[in-house]
């Protein structure tokens, strides 16, 4: 196109979508909405700032039932009676043989934890005739259960108040 054929191309599209002004009010305004659409996504998914305890169980053996996490902050009861004992109890469904407890706005203090696999959802851990559980178990702070469940002291831990992250492995 010759240099002519160019200025009237442009005169033309200039004359034909003027560019419209907005005041700055307005312009504020729009400018605010945008950004606040476009960082919604991390407002809304972002964790909660309260400080508690997180537990995760990897490599439950399936997904049937829940898992039963139980926080005792003294040995009355432990692990055993956890339903009438527990400082805190979390039940949550098991997806892709992986679960998640959470206990949030805990006090500082000394605690132990107890984790059932319960398959059957009866609120305790299955045995059979000998005693030897049928369900998976575990506990906090490595403790491990030989001829009995451990002590409150073996599986005891220290909390500060902050925020602490666990992994425990269930025992089947």
């Amino acid at each position: 196109m010759s240099e002519s054929t160019n200025r009237k191309f442009a005169l033309v599209f200039t004359v034909r979508h003027p560019v419209t002004r907005f005041p700055v009010g307005i312009r504020c305004v729009a400018l605010w909405a945008v950004l606040v659409f476009t960082n919604l996504p991390a407002i809304v998914l972002a964790q909660s700032s309260c400080s508690g305890i997180q537990v995760k169980i990897p490599n439950i053996k399936n997904s049937t039932g829940v898992i039963a996490c139980a926080l005792f902050e003294s040995s009355a009861g432990f692990p055993t009676e956890f339903l009438h004992s527990a400082t805190n109890i979390t039940m949550i469904k098991i997806r892709d043989t992986q679960a998640r407890c959470n206990f949030l706005d805990i006090s500082p203090g000394t605690y132990a934890l107890a984790v059932i696999h319960d398959e059957n959802m009866d609120g305790k851990l299955g045995d059979n005739w000998l005693g030897v559980p049928t369900e998976g178990y575990g506990f906090s702070n490595g403790a491990e259960a030989s001829m009995s469940a451990p002590s409150f002291e073996d599986a005891s831990f220290s909390y500060d108040g902050g925020n602490l992250d666990l992994t425990l492995e269930l025992n089947y």
